[in-house]
């Protein structure tokens, strides 16, 4: 048995390395690996990471929810225990989807439940051609998490997401990519390659901005058109005054390559 704990994160050049590590159980989650999900999040809060990495040890990414776990308890204990886990899960999808660093998330095998939210809320999703997709949460009884009825109602549109919630339908890479609910589909031995090309090259990119803009994205799925417009005159101007604008536009006009400070350093 391993002695690694569930979830680990190093940092390398810039890039956070989170990988979940249950790769016996199909990466399931159980209360251990949801809080280290929720810890692994924090720290790529730190001023070294400007990229985020998230994959699953193993053949497959995620399966969801470790129902072996869960069927050890009853009732009120059950209820509780469930709190638990969905609360440190929830914790670690506020932290990765509201933080500065784009977060890439690399997708092979098998992906249900939990792991559909865990995928949906990454900026890029590229996952292997022989990947599949499936919620499974009615077909148990059970009722949806992971954001997955926030996120993929946005990502599909809500018609398709309740389709995809109600049967329970499993889809393959090449059909989650035309819907929408993945990125890239790349060929299983290109995965691990083209997922650390993507996060290298936004490491090297202007964290502050990145972060800006994934915090605008999401605001704009839920307030009006006016609010919004605010909210994007705010941030350019701050955006453009902040040494990443001051050096990306020194870099265009001088014609060479932007060298953008990490963006709590700068």
């Amino acid at each position: 048995m391993s002695d690694l704990p569930a979830v680990t994160v190093e940092v390398e050049d810039h890039v956070a390395h989170v990988v979940m590590r249950r790769a016996a159980r199909g990466n399931a989650i159980d209360l251990e690996l949801a809080r280290g999900l929720r810890t692994a999040a924090r720290r790529c809060h730190g001023q070294d990471v400007r990229a985020v990495l998230l994959r699953g040890e193993g053949r497959s990414f995620c399966v969801g929810g470790d129902l072996r776990e869960f069927s050890s308890f009853r009732g009120e204990a059950l209820k509780e225990h469930l709190n638990e886990v969905t609360g440190a899960l929830h914790d670690a999808l506020r932290t990765f989807l509201t933080m500065d660093a784009p977060l890439v998330a690399e997708v092979r095998g098998a992906v249900a439940g939990a792991g559909v939210g865990l995928a949906a809320a990454a900026d890029l999703t590229i996952v292997s051609a022989d990947a599949t997709f499936l919620l499974a949460y009615t077909g148990i009884g059970y009722t949806p998490d992971a954001g997955t009825t926030w996120l993929l109602p946005r990502l599909l549109g809500p018609k398709r997401a309740l389709e995809l919630l109600l049967t329970n339908r499993r889809i393959s890479a090449p059909e989650a990519a035309d819907l929408g609910l993945v990125t890239t589909v790349v060929d299983p031995e290109r995965l691990r390659e083209e997922t650390e090309r993507v996060t290298a090259t936004l490491a090297a990119g202007a964290t502050g901005a990145f972060g800006a803009t994934r915090r605008l994205v999401l605001a704009g799925l839920s307030d009006g058109l006016d609010a919004q417009l605010d909210r994007e005159a705010r941030s350019v101007a701050e955006a453009a005054a902040s040494p990443e604008g001051v050096e990306g536009v020194a870099a265009f006009l001088g014609k060479r390559p932007a060298r953008f400070l990490p963006a709590r350093q700068a």
